[in-house]
C-alpha cells in the first residue's frame, strides 16, 4: 500500500514570472525517456513482479522503497510545471467572473511550444515529453532477471541524471523553480543509482562503481544541489514506511562516493520532512476551477468546517 502525505518532498520556491515554455521543457523531467514516469514505472511494476522477495528481500526492499520516492518526484516535478506554465500567484484572481473573455486573455498561449499544455490542460502536467509526446508502457522494463533489471535501472538513473542537467542548462539563473527542482533531483538520482550500482556489486562481485558517476556531473557545482549535498541527502534512502523495508540495508551501507562529501550511508526510516504544496490559485476565465466560483468556494468552505467540527470524533 501507499501512503500519502500533503506535502512535496522539498518546497519549491515561487516562480518569478510566467514561462510556459520552461514548464514545457521541465515537461522532459516528467514524460521524457529517462523522466520521473519512466523511473516510477519501472520500478513500480518490478516490484510487483519480484520474483522470491523473501529470499531476496534486501534488493526487493531496495525497489520498493526507491518506488515510493519515484512517486514524489512524479508529484514534485508535476508542480513544478504548473508553477512555470502558471506563473506568479494573483490574490484574489479566482474571485468573480472570468472578465472580458472575447478580448483574447490568453492570446500569448497560441504562441508557447506546449500549447495543449492550455488548451488542454489548463496550464497543468500531463505525462509527455518536451515535445508533449506521450509517455507510454514501451518505456518500462521488467524483465524478471534481477541482475538485468537493477543494471537497467542503473543505466535509467544515470541517463535521468544527464537529461536534468541538460534541462538545467536551459534554464536561466531567474528561474528559481525549475533550477529547484533540477538541483534536488540531481542529488537524489545520484543515490539511487549509487544504490543499484551497490546491489549489483553485492550480486556479481562486479564493481561498477569504477564507471561512476556516470555521466561525470559535477554536483557540487550546481548550487542548487550545493545545500542538499551539505545536510547530507547524498547518503540517504527513506524507506517511506513507519515499519517495513529495513532490510534494504544490507545494500545500502557503507561510504558515499568519494565524488561526493564524505560520510555512512544511512537508511532513514518514514520519509523526508518536505515542504508545502504550492497552492495555484483560480483563472475563472479559462473555467479554473470555473467562470463564477463563488458558490463552489461557499459550498466547500461549510463542508470543511462540518469536517473540522466532526474530527474529534475520528
Amino acid at each position: 500500500m501507499f501512503l500519502r502525505v500533503d506535502k512535496l518532498q522539498v518546497e519549491l520556491p515561487a516562480p518569478a514570472r510566467q514561462d510556459p515554455n520552461a514548464g514545457a521543457a521541465l515537461q522532459e523531467l516528467l514524460g521524457g525517456k529517462y523522466g520521473e514516469m519512466s523511473t516510477l514505472g519501472n520500478y513500480l511494476f518490478q516490484s510487483f513482479n519480484f520474483r522470491s522477495k523473501n529470499k531476496l528481500r534486501p534488493f526487493y526492499e531496495l525497489v520498493a522503497a526507491i518506488t515510493a520516492e519515484e512517486l514524489g518526484h512524479v508529484e514534485l516535478v508535476s508542480n513544478g510545471v504548473a508553477m512555470l506554465n502558471n506563473g506568479p500567484d494573483v490574490p484574489g484572481a479566482d474571485e468573480g467572473d472570468g472578465g472580458d473573455i472575447s478580448n483574447a486573455p490568453f492570446e500569448m498561449m497560441k504562441d508557447i511550444r506546449s500549447a495543449a499544455s492550455f488548451y488542454s490542460h489548463a496550464g497543468g502536467s500531463v505525462p509527455v515529453n518536451s515535445n508533449s509526446m506521450s509517455w507510454n508502457v514501451d518505456m518500462v522494463t521488467t524483465t524478471g532477471n534481477v541482475i538485468m533489471d537493477l543494471l537497467h535501472n542503473f543505466h535509467l538513473e544515470c541517463g535521468a541524471r544527464l537529461h536534468k542537467l541538460r534541462v538545467y542548462e536551459s534554464l536561466t539563473q531567474d528561474n528559481v523553480t525549475g533550477r529547484e527542482i533540477c538541483g534536488y533531483l540531481l542529488v537524489r538520482g545520484g543515490v539511487h543509482a549509487h544504490a543499484y550500482g551497490l546491489a549489483l556489486k553485492r550480486l556479481t562481485g562486479v564493481d561498477i562503481h569504477q564507471m561512476l558517476p556516470t555521466p561525470n556531473i559535477p554536483t557540487d557545482k550546481v548550487p542548487e544541489a550545493r545545500k542538499y549535498l551539505q545536510a547530507g541527502s547524498h547518503r540517504r534512502i527513506y524507506t517511506f514506511s513507519p515499519g517495513d523495508y529495513q532490510a534494504l540495508a544490507g545494500v545500502w551501507s557503507g561510504e558515499a562516493l568519494p565524488t561526493d562529501p564524505p560520510g555512512p550511508l544511512e537508511v532513514i526510516e518514514g520519509m523526508p520532512e518536505g515542504g508545502k504544496i504550492h497552492q495555484l490559485v483560480g483563472v475563472p476565465s479559462a473555467f479554473t476551477p470555473d467562470y463564477a466560483p463563488e458558490e463552489m468556494f461557499e459550498i466547500a468552505e461549510k463542508l470543511t468546517k462540518a469536517a473540522m467540527q466532526g474530527a474529534g470524533s475520528l
